[in-house]
């Protein structure tokens, strides 16, 4: 009797199983499981969404455009595109920009640091090692999270090695300080400091600091560059790659 009671209960469990697997069944969408399976699977946000399926079913509902994937590059748009059968366009590569020029040869140091070795911890010390509170710390956040070890640490300062760059943008997360942005590969010139005090200040931290002396802002015939807060900022969509702010700049912030 035991038996059957439990074969009995087995079979209305199993019952009331198949049934709930019906009726709270989630629909599958073929088309973003298919996206999903050509992306590279970095869940970077690159591409403006939460992860790889984010925008696979962006894609897949037709609100997001094809080519948003940094880390996937031409290929990778090219496979979603046939996917979708519409057309992949064309896709510029992105890379990660310091900007920042501070290494231990040209800006001082506020404190001989000893502790965590990473720039989140050392950042809550005073905000950090750096006698320039908006330099990179150097201490390596952004090479620890790089998929492509495309960034190594230099003589203090974060250096991009652009042919392995993939323009994912963790790096730019995972700096404290906010000194590194992903720009497209093209352009030739940044402004490589994020220094807002004036100049005189920051001639007293780092040798070349951005001094605000507009002179990049008055050679731009574009008006991509505009200083503000004694630093220099460029509009990429507005920038020409003529390259005459590099040449006018009297402290080679610009580089």
């Amino acid at each position: 009797m035991g038996v059957v009671i439990v074969v009995v209960i087995g079979l209305i469990a199993g019952l009331i199983l198949s049934v709930a697997s019906i009726v709270f069944a989630v629909p599958v969408n073929e088309t973003a499981e298919a996206i999903v399976g050509v992306l590279p699977g970095a869940n970077c946000g690159a591409c403006g969404f939460a992860g790889c399926s984010g925008y696979a079913e962006a894609l897949a509902a037709g609100t997001a455009e094809v080519g948003l994937c940094s880390p996937g590059g031409p290929d990778v748009a090219a496979e979603c595109a046939e996917i979708l059968g519409v057309s992949a366009g064309s896709m510029e590569k992105k890379v990660a920009v310091i900007q920042c020029a501070g290494t231990c040869d040209v800006v001082d140091q506020k404190l001989d640091y000893h502790g965590i070795d990473t720039c989140q911890a050392v950042s809550l010390m005073f905000g950090g090692d750096s006698a320039c509170q908006y330099g990179c710390l150097g201490h390596g956040d952004c090479a620890a999270v790089c998929p492509e070890n495309a960034i190594t640490i230099c003589n203090g300062l974060a250096t991009v090695n652009e042919d392995l760059c993939v323009g994912c943008g963790l790096c730019a997360k995972a700096c404290p300080k906010n000194v590194i942005i992903v720009v497209p590969q093209k352009f030739n010139q940044h402004v490589r400091c994020l220094n807002k005090d004036k100049g005189a200040e920051t001639r007293k931290t780092c040798k070349v600091g951005c001094i605000g002396c507009m002179k990049c802002q008055k050679e731009c015939e574009a008006g991509a560059i505009t200083v503000t807060n004694f630093n220099a900022t460029i509009d990429y969509d507005k920038c020409t790659n003529c390259g005459h702010c590099k040449e006018v700049c009297p402290v080679h912030a610009i580089v």
